[in-house]
């Protein structure tokens, strides 16, 4: 019997070159789970291939602009002129049917949620060390150094940030951080501010 029926929101961040996206691709790979992700709000046009509301929610600036004045983000952020976010209300609605929602961010826009969404549950992933996460990011080689330099002084700036978050996973090895984060959403489910009003009901039934 499930004490919690109300779905997580589960936030996975840290530092770039990390791997969040391939480690949240894991965790989706595993059986027997109620996981969805989280699709962000964007004004920049589709690419080919795209999908409104798989891909991102596409809209105009005038209504992206309208959502930020309602209070309609979790988060949001400008980027190359275009703006992203994630839709409180498309969030809330997964989560009132039960579902666990992913939503895979940066850490300044995980800081931003967790203003809004205290009652959801803050990944902090990080490399196996300093020295490792240069190495992925030298590995990409999609970046050139100053990028990267600039990258890992990003970076070392948000180890720091890590007390904000409630659990701290290391991605050692991809499987091994998902099985992980997969433990840490089955436990909250059991904790007792989630459960015990449930439970109270239950045992006077």
């Amino acid at each position: 019997m499930k004490l919690n029926e109300r779905g997580l929101l589960v936030v996975i961040s840290g530092p770039s070159g990390v791997g969040k996206g391939t480690v949240r691709r894991a965790l989706f790979n595993m059986p027997n789970h109620d996981l969805v992700y989280s699709v962000s709000m964007t004004t920049r046009p589709p690419r080919p291939g795209e999908k409104d509301g798989v891909d991102y929610y596409f809209v105009s600036k005038e209504t992206f602009s309208k959502r930020i004045k309602e209070n309609k983000f979790l988060e949001w952020a400008e980027f190359v002129g275009n703006y992203y976010g994630t839709p409180r209300d498309k969030v809330e609605e997964q989560l009132d049917c039960g579902k666990e929602v992913v939503l895979e961010i940066e850490v300044e826009g995980a800081l931003q949620v967790r203003k809004q969404m205290n009652d959801a549950v803050f990944i902090f992933l990080v490399p196996p060390g300093r020295k490792a996460l240069y190495q992925r990011l030298i590995n990409r080689g999609t970046e050139d150094q100053a990028l990267i330099d600039a990258r890992m002084k990003k970076a070392d700036k948000e180890f720091m940030l890590a007390h904000k978050y409630d659990y701290i996973v290391v991605n050692d090895e991809v499987n091994n951080a998902a099985d992980r984060i997969m433990a840490i959403i089955r436990a909250e489910h059991a904790k007792t501010e989630r459960t015990i009003h449930n439970y109270m009901k239950m045992i006077g039934e």
